[in-house]
């Protein structure tokens, strides 16, 4: 059986931001409860923008950007006794990832107070606030997923619940809260969204219809991220990421990413390294481990990715070429070296391979990967980071 879910509404248009007030009507709000990233605040004075935009019709709102990383128990918690003291009837995410799965979490306990986390997946229905994410990255592809990711601060456990009643009723694209993203988080994000789309693809619960979505994602960033990593002012490519991410969103959300995600998960947290950089370091030596159980799948994707089906040579393998060129000239490489070295990365591998086959995507993979192949995968990282010239 094959089913979808998605968000009710996908807006995308340069500029939409400025009619959020009809968005948050239309789901039945008037007391606006935002989410949005510290730096949105304190660096961009988005609130400004947004508030303006808000009660130029007569709407009242507020803000909540205490929280700092990925979300934890305690934000949610500090999220919802300031939506209980402000009575606020609709929930809008605005920022990259962290920013949507706490509105997903806020959305959700702002009605639900005496559930519990482990209770989320096994209900039929959840009934939550309206919730509307504004997605400020071209990236996560969180406005169009069904999960979140949390952070149990008593267990230290990255709780990442789903339910198709999580997707937001509306998501809001606008490629110009894009624009000011640095060259280099442009690729991280971007990549992060080509490994959703390649990993949605490539999963052993991929669909038709999530089929669908992850090659137009594919097809989309191929070459719309080199355009806005050359120039992050190209209003078009920023539009096309904008949207393909979203695509990307939707293909995994259905189908589940895979051992990119739950080996580039730990990677990241011992380093502290960006997650989009975690993900594309990984990336090609997963899809070299994986190549052979799903050699006409990654021929596909190599397709997607622009290469020539008319050539000869293993089409396949060339997906994995085109990949490293991207990390090659988008400086994934040389910015790994700045977090990670690779004596460190030798010593962490044990623990890095039991918390990756701890976490989700392992059993989505098509070919399953023993403790053995994961640590495989993670010293070709440091053969790769090794033989990098050294960043200036």
């Amino acid at each position: 059986m094959s089913v979808l879910d998605l968000p009710r509404q996908i807006y995308i248009e340069s500029g939409i931001l400025n009619r959020l007030d009809e968005f948050v009507v239309a789901n039945g709000g008037n007391r606006a409860f935002i989410i949005m990233d510290s730096f949105l605040v304190n660096s961009c004075h988005l609130d400004e923008k947004v508030k303006e935009v808000l009660t130029k019709k007569g709407l009242e709102c507020t803000f909540f950007s205490n929280y700092s990383g990925e979300p934890t128990t305690n934000h949610v918690n500090d999220a919802l006794e300031q939506l209980n003291g402000f009575h606020g009837n609709c929930i809008i995410g605005v920022g990259g990832g962290s920013a949507i799965d706490l509105a997903k979490a806020v959305s959700l306990f702002g009605m639900n107070p005496n559930m519990k986390w482990s209770d989320i997946i096994g209900e039929p229905r959840l009934n939550r606030l309206p919730l509307i994410a504004v997605p400020t990255t071209a990236g996560t592809g969180s406005e169009a997923t069904k999960v979140m990711v949390i952070t149990n601060i008593e267990t230290n456990v990255k709780m990442n619940p789903g339910h198709p009643h999580l997707i937001p009723d509306a998501a809001i694209l606008d490629p110009e809260l894009t624009l000011s993203l640095p060259r280099n988080f442009t690729a991280y994000t971007g990549i992060d969204a080509l490994t959703h789309a390649i990993e949605a693809y490539v999963s052993n619960r991929a669909t038709p219809m999530s089929d669908l979505f992850a090659l137009k994602a594919i097809r989309m960033i191929s070459t719309a991220l080199p355009k806005a990593c050359l120039n992050g002012r190209d209003i078009e490519a920023r539009k096309r990421m904008s949207l393909a991410s979203c695509f990307a969103g939707i293909a995994f959300s259905n189908s589940s990413t895979n051992l990119a995600h739950a080996a580039g998960r730990p990677l990241g947290a011992r380093f502290h390294i960006p997650h989009g950089l975690s993900v594309a370091l990984l990336l090609p030596f997963v899809m070299r481990f994986g190549l052979d159980a799903a050699k006409e799948r990654y021929k596909d994707i190599a397709v997607a990715l622009g290469a020539d089906p008319s050539k000869t040579g293993d089409l396949a393998e060339s997906s994995i070429r085109i990949i490293e060129d991207f990390n090659s000239k988008f400086g994934i490489w040389a910015d790994g070296q700045k977090y990670i070295q690779p004596q460190a990365l030798i010593d962490a591998v044990p623990t890095l391979v039991t918390d990756a086959m701890s976490g989700n995507g392992i059993s989505t993979n098509r070919k399953i990967p023993a403790y053995h192949d994961i640590a495989v995968i993670y010293n070709m990282l440091v053969e790769r980071l090794s033989k990098t010239s050294t960043p200036i």
